[in-house]
C-alpha cells in the first residue's frame, strides 16, 4: 500500500472519536492558568480549542498519570508475540513524547500486564471496524473488563488502554481510536469513562498511541476529513502537530495546546496589543526548558474576535521536530468554537506559492509554512507578522502590526 493510502487509512483509524455515537458528559469546569485577555473561552463544541477553563470529565496532564495497558487475546487465535514484546512498540517512546513536550511538566507511567486476558467471545464476534457500532463496541469493552478485572486493579489507574491481539482474523487496525461513554463502567470500585481501544498491526503506525492519548487530555483532531474520505486529510495543518497526523516530520504540540495543557504558563505567552505594532523575542517552541526560559515567550496570541486568534510560534529542527526542512517562525488561526476535525486550526502558508520534502511530508504545501527572517504573512483580520531578525540565543525577533 502508497504511503498517501497509508496515511488516509490511519487517520481514519486514529480519532474517530468525534464521531462514535459516545459523548463526554458535561461536568463543572476547573480553574486554569490560562487567565490573559487572549485565552480564548472553552465552547461546547467537541474537544473546543478554548483554554480559560479546563473540562473536569478528562485527565489533565500534570505531575503525573498512570495508564494500564490489557493485552486482549481471543479464542479464534493464538497470539504470535508476547504482551511485553508488544508494549515496547509503544514504550518508553509514548511517555519520553510527553514528558519532553512538556517540559518535564508530566509523567505519564505505563503499567505493562505481563499476561495475555482472554476475551469470553471470538474476535469476529465484535465487528470491530472502522465505524463501529455501539452494540458491538460496549460488549467489547463489558468483556474486556470483566476478563481483566480478576488480574487488573482498575482503581489504581488514570487511564486504560486496551490492546488487541494484532494477529486475530476479526481485529480491523482502522479501528483505534478513543471510545468515550456516557454511561461509565465500574470496575473496582472506580468509574471508567474512558478508553483507548487499540487494533494495530505489528508493528504499530508510528506515534498512533500518543496521537489518541492526546484526545483523553481533551485535545481535538486537526486534520481534514472529506466528505467522502478520499480527499487529501492533511490540509488544515500539514505535519505541524501530533494531533494532526501521527507521520508527520513536526509532532512537537503546538503552543496553543501546550499552554492549553499547562505546559506553558501565562508568563510565557505573550498578548498582542489590537491596535499598533508589537514587537517581540520568541523561544524555538521544542527547546528544553532551563532555568530562567520560564520568563522567554514561547507563543503570541493577536484575538481576534470572541473565539477566533491568530497564534505565532518558533520551530526548530530539534527534538520531536528534528526531522523538518523548514525552520522559522509558524503562524496559524486557532478558532474556539469549531470540533474536533473541523478545522479548529489552521496553518497559514508563509509561501503559498512553493512546497517542501516531497516524498517525506504528508503535505508538502505547508511542509514550508514558517517564516524566515525578512520574510511576512498577512494573516487576516488586519494582523501582519514579519520576522526582523535572530538573537544570539537562538531566538525569532517578531513583529506583529494590527489595524
Amino acid at each position: 500500500m502508497d504511503r498517501g493510502r497509508l496515511r488516509r487509512f490511519a487517520a481514519i483509524a486514529t480519532s474517530l472519536v468525534a464521531l462514535v455515537a459516545t459523548s463526554i458528559v458535561a461536568a463543572p469546569a476547573t480553574a486554569s492558568e490560562a487567565t490573559l485577555s487572549c485565552a480564548l473561552p472553552r465552547t461546547d463544541v467537541h474537544h473546543s480549542e478554548g483554554l480559560d477553563s479546563w473540562n473536569g470529565t478528562y485527565a489533565r496532564p500534570r505531575g503525573s498519570l498512570d495508564a494500564v495497558m490489557v493485552f486482549l487475546s481471543f479464542p479464534d487465535a493464538r497470539p504470535r508475540v508476547a504482551p511485553r514484546r508488544l508494549a515496547t512498540d509503544y514504550f518508553p517512546a509514548t511517555g519520553r513524547f510527553f514528558e519532553t513536550a512538556s517540559y518535564g511538566r508530566f509523567r505519564l507511567r505505563p503499567h505493562i500486564q505481563r499476561r495475555w486476558v482472554k476475551m469470553p467471545r471470538t474476535s469476529t464476534a465484535y465487528g470491530i471496524q472502522r465505524d463501529w457500532d455501539a452494540a458491538g463496541r460496549s460488549a467489547y469493552l463489558d468483556d474486556a473488563v470483566a476478563a481483566a478485572d480478576a488480574e487488573v486493579d482498575f482503581g489504581r489507574y488514570d487511564m486504560v488502554y486496551l490492546v488487541a491481539d494484532p494477529d486475530a482474523p476479526g481485529v480491523d487496525s482502522d479501528a483505534t481510536k478513543v471510545v468515550n461513554l456516557d454511561q461509565p463502567l465500574t470496575a473496582d470500585g472506580a468509574p471508567l469513562h474512558r478508553f483507548v481501544t487499540v487494533f494495530e498491526n505489528n508493528p504499530p503506525d508510528h506515534n498512533v498511541l500518543a496521537h489518541e492519548t492526546g484526545h483523553v487530555f481533551d485535545l481535538p483532531d486537526l486534520y481534514h476529513r472529506p466528505a467522502d474520505g478520499m480527499g487529501d486529510w492533511d490540509t488544515y495543518v500539514g505535519d505541524w502537530d501530533l494531533m494532526g497526523s501521527q507521520f508527520g516530520m513536526a509532532p512537537e504540540p503546538f503552543a496553543w495546546h501546550k499552554w492549553k495543557l499547562g505546559w506553558l504558563s501565562d508568563r510565557q505567552v505573550d498578548c498582542i496589543p489590537t491596535t499598533g505594532s508589537a514587537v517581540r523575542t520568541l523561544h524555538p517552541l521544542s527547546a528544553p526548558m532551563r532555568p530562567g526560559d520560564r520568563q522567554r515567550s514561547r507563543l503570541l496570541v493577536a484575538r481576534t474576535g470572541e473565539s477566533g486568534a491568530i497564534a505565532v510560534e518558533a520551530r526548530n529542527a530539534a527534538g520531536s521536530d528534528r526531522g523538518i526542512c523548514r525552520e522559522g517562525v509558524l503562524v496559524y488561526r486557532v478558532r474556539g468554537a469549531t470540533p474536533s476535525s473541523e478545522g479548529p486550526v489552521q496553518v497559514l502558508d508563509g509561501h503559498p506559492h512553493s512546497s517542501a520534502c516531497w516524498g517525506a511530508s504528508v503535505h508538502p504545501p505547508l511542509a514550508d509554512a514558517p517564516l524566515d527572517v525578512g520574510e511576512s504573512l498577512d494573516a487576516g483580520d488586519g494582523v501582519r507578522v514579519a520576522v526582523t531578525g535572530r538573537t544570539a540565543a537562538g531566538g525569532w525577533t517578531v513583529r506583529v502590526t494590527r489595524g
